[in-house]
């Protein structure tokens, strides 16, 4: 049997490497060796993706590769799910998502819904380029326990206050938590526009969340 960390390399190398098939593979050997399914996830997957995205803010890696890694790693993630219990009757809270309005880079994004899913949240995903009303539309006519925004270009970050202050306006303010991320992103901007938080990574993310749904 292969060490646990051996087989996490394997499952950040994958990603990292582009490898979308061997990637099954090596989870199934992770799994049958007994191994946590959403340390596999975080510590094998995510690894592997985070390092492709440090090679892209670096410059040797572009969008393309960076496609292809994060094909490697859903479907490694779609393996690993066949290996969760089901929390379908158990969420422990409701969570939408979405890039504002005038951005379309989501991997992050895509990233923080796939580990708000496998941590135990009913996640609905407005994806990229989100009009920032539809954000507030969807409050209102559903019960939402957190909303999860996201930009990467400092030129669309203002459509997170806006979607706060549209929110205050519709006397909808109080009924959500709210949290921001990207890469320029900081949590003295999350302050500014009266976030209740900010966190830096997907798994953050999860970990915060459970604590303003005092799950955790």
């Amino acid at each position: 049997m292969q060490a646990k960390e051996e087989l996490l390399q394997k499952l950040s190398d994958c990603v990292f490497d582009m490898e979308d098939e061997e990637v099954v593979d090596v989870v199934k050997e992770y799994i049958e060796c007994g191994y946590d399914p959403q340390e596999g996830m975080l510590e094998g997957l995510v690894d592997g993706m985070k390092r492709a995205s440090d090679m892209y803010e670096e410059g040797e890696y572009f969008v393309p590769e960076l496609i292809v890694c994060s094909d490697a790693m859903y479907a490694g993630i779609e393996e690993f799910q066949k290996y969760l219990p089901d929390t379908e009757d158990t969420s422990i809270g409701k969570v939408l998502i979405g890039v504002v309005e005038g951005d379309t880079h989501d991997i992050g994004k895509n990233l923080v819904r796939i580990m708000m899913e496998t941590g135990g949240f009913d996640v609905h995903d407005l994806g990229r380029d989100v009009p920032l009303d539809a954000f507030v539309d969807y409050i209102r006519d559903n019960d939402v326990d957190i909303l999860c925004m996201s930009s990467l270009m400092t030129t669309t970050m203002p459509g997170m206050a806006t979607v706060i202050e549209k929110l205050k306006e519709a006397g909808l303010r109080d009924k959500v938590k709210i949290m921001v991320g990207g890469a320029p992103v900081s949590p003295a901007f999350a302050e500014r526009i009266g976030a209740d938080g900010y966190t830096r990574s997907a798994i953050e993310a999860v970990e915060f969340a459970k604590k303003l749904v005092g799950a955790a």
